[in-house]
């Protein structure tokens, strides 16, 4: 485990382990009482949950829910709106990430990101993949071409693209661009990947790849995604957490939560009553 801040590991049991309700296997990430404001506006209210590793948990509620803040809270990136402000605590691996001493770029290459629109640089196949590894200082380029190569593989994206790496990223389809955003984030080494809505964009071919390819990368990685879809939310995730109103109405396993959920909210919002 990368240290991402100057303090002591956080919540652990004699044996070392985080302690959670999902022990044995832990969390991977645990926020308690998180409250987000912009400006005086609060719009995450007590949030806790915990989101446990190598596995995919999915936020679900209506537009101006809180979703996206939420995910973007796990990696820091509201940091970047003016007014923007946290309280509670988040940990990762024990490590509270809202701590002032915690070291944001670490964190951004633990916690990776997928946007809901593709957004590859304007260069080649390869140079969008090898960017994080060289701004974090790899230089060799027999290491940077595995690199590239194992991201690209991770991305389910390697056979398609192998005889043109030197090729515009922009000469891809809507569906690859995703998966080479993908692999951009899978090259620098992340623990977890955040995706806001990354297929609500792509036709039904090109989701039903990227939701496959979710699947198989939660082998390796914990994922939380966002999503309106809750057929998609059904499909792709172990876990599904339902906002509402920056509140967490729910959180369970997603198979419970879609068919007999606790609360009437819950049950309203997946059968359509509103939202």
């Amino acid at each position: 485990m990368s240290q991402l801040c100057s303090g002591t590991v956080l919540e652990k049991n004699s044996a070392g382990e985080v302690e959670s309700e999902l022990a044995p296997r832990g969390v991977k990430i645990r926020a308690r009482n998180l409250d987000f404001f912009y400006g005086d506006s609060q719009v995450l209210f007590s949030i806790s949950m915990d989101i446990p590793p190598r596995k995919v948990t999915a936020i679900i509620g209506p537009s101006g829910c809180g979703k996206s803040t939420f995910l973007r809270t796990l990696n820091r990136m509201n940091d970047e709106i003016e007014g923007a402000r946290a309280s509670g605590t988040v940990l990762i691996d024990g490590e509270d990430i809202l701590d002032q001493d915690c070291d944001v770029v670490a964190l951004r290459r633990k916690v990776g990101m997928v946007f809901q629109r593709s957004n590859p640089f304007p260069k080649s196949i390869y140079d969008n993949v090898a960017y994080g590894p060289r701004v974090h200082g790899v230089r060799d380029k027999r290491k940077l071409r595995d690199i590239v190569e194992k991201s690209l593989r991770g991305a389910w994206l390697w056979k398609e693209v192998s005889d043109r790496l030197g090729a515009s990223a922009f000469d891809l389809s809507g569906g690859q661009q995703q998966r080479l955003c993908i692999a951009r984030a899978l090259a620098v080494g992340p623990e977890i990947l955040l995706m806001d809505e990354p297929a609500s964009a792509l036709d039904p071919t090109a989701t039903s790849r990227i939701e496959d390819l979710i699947r198989d990368l939660r082998k390796e990685y914990t994922i939380v995604i966002v999503t309106h879809n809750m057929q998609q939310a059904a499909r792709v995730s172990d876990y599904t957490a339902f906002l509402y109103k920056g509140k967490l109405i729910e959180f369970g396993r997603t198979r419970k939560l879609f068919t007999n959920p606790t609360d009437k909210m819950t049950n309203d919002y997946i059968t359509g009553r509103f939202g």
